[in-house]
């Protein structure tokens, strides 16, 4: 449907304006000199905010996109950001809008004040403390969109005994979804898979050496789980892992 037939739609109650406003945020593009084309209507369409990834870009385009973004929602989402981009980004905008995250180089920038009504509950988890920075990119992404979420870091199977207890007060809490954090061998998301009535998302990272180095052992053992309830995403996705979780939480809140 083009603009016109969703309005002729409205007009005739065939849809209602709730309908109609989804529809219309397909249309939703802001156009940046010829660099970049932004999903402005993503959070009313999909629920999920417009996320720069930072990694590629120069300082200028960035700041020309994060400008644009921010003059259009007053909020932004930036990930991947180097030294160099925080710096600029931090000299462009007020220091009382953003927010810095430097483990996991991730930036929010926003006017808009922090909702305080919870959407569902996350629990993040990492078998060693070289994955906390994907942990902590997925938390950020949980916490914009307004989960509650706990975290227990450095848990791995390497002493298994240590996940019993995290697996204790998680369970206890009662969450929604598991981000399961792992790398070099990857097996931690399958053992909490096989415990657990909880939705599992497995995140490998790229920790580890030699044969099957950068996060390819990871992956390759979380695709291959014999345990059943798990779901993989991309190395290092942390951003990915938080966007699907907090879906799920939000969803699964609706019917508490």
């Amino acid at each position: 449907m083009n603009l016109d037939e969703i309005l002729n739609r409205l007009a005739k109650g065939e849809i209602t304006p709730q309908t109609a406003k989804k529809f219309i945020q397909l249309y939703s593009i802001v156009e940046i000199d010829n660099i970049a084309k932004i999903d402005s209507g993503r959070s009313t369409r999909k629920g999920t905010p417009e996320i720069i990834l930072a990694e590629g870009k120069s300082s200028s385009d960035l700041i020309k996109i994060s400008k644009k973004l921010f003059s259009h929602s007053g909020h932004v989402i930036i990930s991947r950001v180097n030294n160099h981009q925080m710096k600029a980004l931090s000299k462009t905008f007020p220091k009382k809008f953003i927010r810095q995250n430097l483990i996991a180089n991730m930036l929010v920038i926003s006017k808009k004040k922090s909702k305080t009504s919870i959407s569902g509950k996350v629990a993040i988890i990492t078998a060693g403390t070289s994955d906390i920075p994907v942990a902590e990119e997925s938390k950020i992404i949980l916490e914009e969109m307004r989960c509650k979420v706990f975290t227990q870091y450095d848990v791995g199977i390497a002493g298994i005994h240590r996940l019993f207890n995290s697996l204790q007060i998680i369970i206890k809490e009662d969450v929604d979804v598991i981000i399961a954090i792992a790398g070099r061998e990857g097996a931690m998301p399958s053992i909490i898979a096989g415990l657990v009535d909880i939705p599992v998302i497995g995140v490998p990272t790229s920790t580890g050496y030699g044969y099957g180095k950068d996060g390819i052992a990871a992956l390759m053992s979380m695709l291959q789980s014999c345990s059943l309830g798990i779901a993989t995403v991309n190395i290092d996705s942390g951003i990915s892992a938080g966007v699907f979780a907090s879906l799920i939480a939000k969803r699964s809140s609706r019917t508490k």
